[in-house]
């Protein structure tokens, strides 16, 4: 299924013109950047959801990598479960064949993936709500109430003045959605040290 923008969301969803840019493979150990934390107060996370559109494409590689990061920390990390979900998915979709090929190709799986629709009820068990644009993020406080409050963008723990937006390869070339993998593993140890600090 197409990754359709939604109403609001038409201008950012939009594919990001470096998505073309050749792929780079990172390590998936990269060593992480000092803890930045943007929550106070708050335990270790017992559940983090993956949000993009439909589901299928840029979710459930975000999934399938911060599962594997967390295979390495220390409990209670360790033990974080990590789902995704769309903000206008249909259930039970396959994930796209481009992500599975892009994940394959770091030496990771997610055969089980089946999508699903981000609702009230599975977003009131997130400890943390991941988007990968602010027109996600938009979307969620708008349809669900009460809002979520901790909701933030995969790449908002990243320091300096970076792209905080993960664009939508769907229907581009494995390059693009393997420039799009490598965005979200750009932001795993800043995202990291965040999930320590907590």
């Amino acid at each position: 299924m197409a990754e359709k923008p939604l109403g609001i969301f038409r201008s950012s969803s939009r594919r990001r013109p470096d998505c073309k840019r050749k792929s780079i493979r990172k390590p998936l150990d990269s060593t992480p950047s000092p803890p930045t934390s943007l929550i106070s107060g708050m335990s270790a996370p017992k559940l983090i959801i993956a949000v993009c559109t439909a589901n299928v494409c840029r979710s459930p590689m975000a999934e399938a990598l911060l599962r594997h990061a967390l295979r390495a920390e220390p409990e209670p990390l360790r033990s974080c479960k990590v789902i995704s979900a769309g903000v206008a998915a249909r259930q039970g979709e396959k994930m796209s064949e481009n992500s599975r090929t892009a994940l394959a190709k770091v030496g990771l799986r997610i055969d089980e993936h089946r999508s699903r629709l981000l609702d009230s009820q599975l977003a009131d068990q997130a400890d943390l709500i991941l988007c990968m644009t602010e027109s996600h993020r938009a979307v969620i406080q708008l349809a669900l109430n009460p809002a979520p409050d901790k909701i933030y963008l995969w790449r908002d723990f990243m320091p300096g003045n970076t792209d905080r937006e993960i664009g939508d390869p769907f229907g581009g070339s494995i390059r693009e959605y393997e420039a799009c993998r490598d965005e979200m593993v750009d932001a795993l140890p800043s995202l990291l040290a965040h999930l320590r600090s907590l």
